[in-house]
């Protein structure tokens, strides 16, 4: 019986005259838009401006993209260099090969800047994107499915992922292997909602959000990283990278302990964004009006509900025979007010009766 394995695609780009598309380029491109869209999401939630998140991101992206390579070609050196190596690969950044322990270390460096330049606490801004790079990696993992690379051992599971390559050394790969691409992007999704459900549910606030993506990502790591068969350096059985998702996980863990201890709960909303009151300055006339007139409505409702029940209760008052609350004697001092508004109020019920009579008197003259 044949089983119906995963494909891989025939191509990972397409050609728009000169232009390449590449979809590795595509699933990252589509990873930083999203990323950015509930990152500004979050952090708007938390009392920051709308656009923080997108001007931070303008200095963090380039810096993570940059950080990624590095890695990568630091880890995997023997690719770019040495006897019949081109070391100008190492710029081909489209062929994949974006370490993501890297991308974070450099990212963030790009990140304190932005933050500074905003007057943004890095910890809070970090909590509001860690979903979004959790799905931003998802996407991305994708772009090794285009690209044929990252697969894991050969096995004979349903979901197992055809290769058919040529690699750059001549080398022809045909088989079926676990799809770790796939593996990791479920992973990611999954540790996407697990940091959004417990930042709900347990308020997390100074880094500690961040720290739980970290701690919770490097686990699926470990475990994708351990069926991979590409090429990498192994050191005391370890793949380099399970040995750096250990390392990272214990300092993540360690973090959220203290952190949690030291200083529970989240920041201050008003004290993580400058630029939010300033958003709100700018808002704040349309806001006003429109706060302006619901208060109206609400004011004019109210007053119309008092008047109502002050005409019944004055009614039954009179039926009853008692005195309205106009009549009534609240002390020597008040008995010339009492007076005027009685009058008052007996000039005001003769009017209608007086207008009726002369407009009889006009009919009765034609």
């Amino acid at each position: 019986m044949d089983i119906a394995y995963i494909p891989s695609p025939s191509r990972g780009v397409l050609h728009l005259g000169p232009i390449p598309l590449r979809a590795y380029a595509f699933c990252i491109i589509l990873g930083v838009v999203v990323a950015v869209w509930l990152g500004s999401k979050r952090w708007v939630a938390r009392g920051g401006a709308k656009h923080t998140v997108g001007d931070i991101a303008v200095w963090a992206v380039p810096f993570g993209l940059v950080g990624g390579r590095l890695y990568h070609v630091i880890t995997d050196h023997q690719l770019y260099f040495g006897a019949g190596k081109n070391p100008w690969n190492a710029f081909k950044i489209w062929e994949g090969g974006l370490g993501i322990w890297g991308a974070v270390a450099l990212g963030a460096v790009g990140a304190w800047i932005g933050c500074r330049r905003r007057g943004v606490p890095l910890p809070a801004y970090a909590d509001a994107i860690a979903p979004g790079i959790a799905l931003a990696q998802a996407m991305g993992r994708w772009g090794n499915y285009f690209n044929q690379e990252l697969y894991g051992r050969p096995t004979t599971l349903p979901w197992g992922l055809e290769i058919d390559k040529k690699l750059p050394g001549g080398e022809v790969v045909k088989g079926v292997y676990h799809p770790t691409f796939l593996y990791e992007s479920i992973w990611c999704v999954g540790v996407a909602l697990l940091v959004i459900w417990a930042d709900r549910r347990f308020k997390l606030g100074h880094g500690r959000a961040f720290a739980l993506y970290v701690a919770a990502y490097t686990v699926g790591r470990f475990w994708t990283e351990w069926l991979r068969i590409d090429e990498a350096h192994v050191y005391f059985g370890l793949r380099l990278n399970d040995w750096t998702s250990i390392v990272v996980f214990i300092g993540a863990v360690v973090y959220l302990v203290v952190v949690g201890k030291k200083r529970p709960g989240r920041e201050d909303p008003a004290s993580i964004d400058p630029l939010a009151d300033e958003e709100g300055e700018a808002q704040g006339p349309s806001d006003k009006a429109a706060v302006s007139e619901k208060a109206g409505k609400a004011a004019g409702s109210e007053k119309a509900g008092k008047a109502e029940k002050a005409g019944k209760a004055a009614s039954a008052e009179k039926a009853a025979g008692k005195p309205a609350p106009s009549e009534k004697v609240a002390g020597a001092g008040e008995t010339a007010e009492l007076s005027q508004s009685v009058d008052e109020k007996a000039d005001a019920e003769a009017a209608p009766e007086a207008v009726e009579s002369a407009d009889k008197n006009a009919k009765n003259l034609t």
